[in-house]
């Protein structure tokens, strides 16, 4: 299965943030990043994992973000 561009994106983010963990600065979309970025490498690896999931529940046929219960 190839892989799709949002989990390409993701990859990226959590090597980043890797890479900062680390103690390294990394260049990330023109921009140079530090420890003091690691807030915003997170936002951005949080909202490629929400594409990851929407992408994987599309292809299953499901729907993400809630689940259906009935209470008798």
């Amino acid at each position: 299965m190839a892989m799709t561009q949002a989990q390409q994106m993701l990859n990226k983010y959590i090597e980043a943030e890797m890479a900062v963990l680390e103690g390294r600065s990394v260049t990330f979309g023109g921009r140079t990043l530090t420890m003091a970025d690691l807030n915003q490498i997170r936002d951005g690896q949080q909202e490629w994992e929400r594409r990851v999931a929407s992408e994987t529940a599309a292809t299953k046929g499901g729907r993400f973000g809630y689940s259906l219960a009935t209470f008798e």
